[in-house]
């Protein structure tokens, strides 16, 4: 992976008043961790910065950081960023977390996943790729780390997927991340449901039609049925009469 020269200046007045202050200047506060050493504020030059993440397009990138007080370099480290935080409003930089590495020695850092060509699955059935992991954790030496972990998605049918395991990983580079962990799989299309009219407002519902219909039935026959009771009533009385 190609190195990026950054130089960086430290910061010797830190506080959130003065890191407002760097900002308006564009400069973004910074801090640099790691190699057991003590951490270091340091300032980064904005507009060099975001230059560089255009150009990397947000991929893992070696910085190596020339260290200045002034116009005098203090010392130089090769570094990764550990986090970048943006302003949530403006999507502007706010701070940079950087870890000093060696060359040397293996990291662990996330690399993405990108699928390469069209799937069968989604070519001739109208399925569609469903990315289930993203990124995958690897670990190799900082001059080995692959921009990215591409996938061939060709020959996968409707209901194929991929697993970590199947995936090809550069010499040197190995993975933490579970074997059996589904990449990507192709599902099925989605059917068009078929969707009832709305009821028109106002138009009374079937069912409350049926009831009323059953009880207008039900109520001449009750009717016709007091009638008889109420005779019978009258006829008894009369006979106790007599």
């Amino acid at each position: 992976m190609e190195e990026i020269k950054l130089d960086v200046q430290v910061r010797t007045e830190l506080g959130s008043r003065k890191s407002r202050v760097l900002r308006h200047n564009n400069f973004v506060p910074a801090v640099l961790y790691g190699s057991e050493e003590r951490p270091m504020s340091i300032q980064v030059d904005r507009k060099s910065f975001e230059q560089i993440t255009r150009l990397q397009g947000g991929a893992n990138v070696i910085y190596h950081l020339h260290v200045q007080q002034g116009p005098q370099i203090l010392k130089d480290y090769f570094a990764i960023t550990k986090e970048i935080q943006y302003d949530p409003v403006f999507d502007r930089i706010l701070h940079i977390d950087f870890n000093r590495i060696s060359l040397t020695e293996k990291i662990e850092v996330k690399v993405p996943i990108k699928a390469k060509g069209e799937a069968i699955g989604v070519k001739q059935d109208g399925g569609s790729i469903e990315h289930v992991l993203w990124e995958l954790t690897v670990v190799c030496l900082p001059t080995e780390i692959p921009q990215s972990i591409e996938v061939d998605v060709s020959s996968l049918k409707i209901h194929d997927s991929l697993q970590v395991k199947d995936l090809v990983l550069p010499s040197g580079v190995v993975t933490k991340n579970d074997p059996q962990a589904t990449v990507l799989m192709v599902a099925v299309p989605m059917k068009e449901v078929e969707v009832a009219a709305p009821a028109v407002e106002g138009a009374p519902a079937s069912e409350p039609e049926v009831i009323k219909e059953k009880k207008k039935e039900a109520a001449p026959e009750a009717s016709k049925k007091a009638d008889v009771e109420s005779k019978e009533k009258e006829k008894k009385g009369k006979e106790g009469k007599t």
